[in-house]
């Protein structure tokens, strides 16, 4: 406030202590007033917000697109666009490090590929890495791992003999299961791995894996055990069996009994 406003202001208001003093308690108008009129009116409307200028609404964009990842339609067909172009495992992981679809890649540490030994007869496929992969960049490491270990280890496999990956191949946040989006967009990689791999056999561990590859509604404990069939390409198909995932053996101890004559099955399926 400037100093002849304040002084204009302490005018007034000496005027009106004056006028309090004389006994003035009420103020008329020149012409008289319909209050109750005015009560009944509706409020003017609020003026519109004003639009943000030009550069501020692109900068906004700029800013929305640079936090969300892509539409999941135009991500999935990048995905599978660069799958189809890869022609070695190498190269579909150079792929796959470049992807920017699938938002998980901004909260993980790194992209977990794939571990063991390309074109073994048997692929093991899980659903997503956690926090040891996404530590380590392998799969199957942490507690889930190892139990993984040791089930192969009782059908005398080990991971010099099997190839292990996963539908989505980096770490949902805190471990949880990964979104239907977020599998659908990583699905095309997954696919071009398997075909690259070209295993004998499929074995998909847990309900995630085995919906999105064997297209199945039911859950795993419904119809682990029973093989079904894997398409690789148009025409070209291998057996496939979904199993129970390690991380559920630990939480359900009891489980592991199915699990066992699952194992029993591969190893019949691996001697034929």
């Amino acid at each position: 406030m400037s100093r002849r406003d304040l002084a204009d202001a302490e005018e007034a208001l000496a005027a009106l202590r004056w006028w309090a003093a004389a006994g003035v308690e009420t103020l008329y108008e020149d012409a008289p007033r319909n209050r109750f009129a005015e009560a009944a009116r509706p409020p003017p409307p609020r003026p519109a917000p004003a639009a943000p200028p030009p550069r501020l609404a692109v900068a906004a964009a700029q800013v929305s697109g640079a936090l969300v990842s892509a539409a999941p339609d135009a991500a999935a067909r990048t995905a599978a666009q660069w799958a189809a172009e890869a022609q070695s495992l190498d190269a579909l992981a150079e792929a796959m490090n470049r992807f920017q679809g699938c938002a998980l890649r901004r909260t993980a540490t790194q992209l977990v590929f794939a571990d063991g030994a390309p074109g073994a007869a048997v692929m093991i496929v899980g659903e997503a890495p956690g926090a040891e992969e996404d530590r380590l960049g392998r799969p199957f490491v942490g507690r889930a791992g190892q139990l993984l270990d040791r089930m192969l280890a009782a059908i005398d496999l080990d991971r010099r003999q099997v190839y292990i990956a996963n539908v989505v191949p980096w770490r949902p946040p805190g471990n949880r299961t990964p979104t239907t989006q977020e599998t659908a967009v990583c699905l095309p990689f997954i696919r071009r791995q398997i075909a690259l791999c070209a295993p004998r056999l499929l074995v998909t561990m847990g309900n995630p894996s085995t919906q999105a590859l064997l297209g199945v509604k039911d859950g795993i404990t419904r119809i682990r055990g029973a093989w079904r069939t894997y398409e690789v390409s148009p025409g070209a198909t291998i057996p496939a069996l979904p199993t129970l995932h390690p991380a559920y053996l630990l939480r359900s101890p009891a489980a592991k009994r199915w699990s066992w004559l699952d194992l029993r099955a591969l190893r019949a399926a691996l001697d034929r």
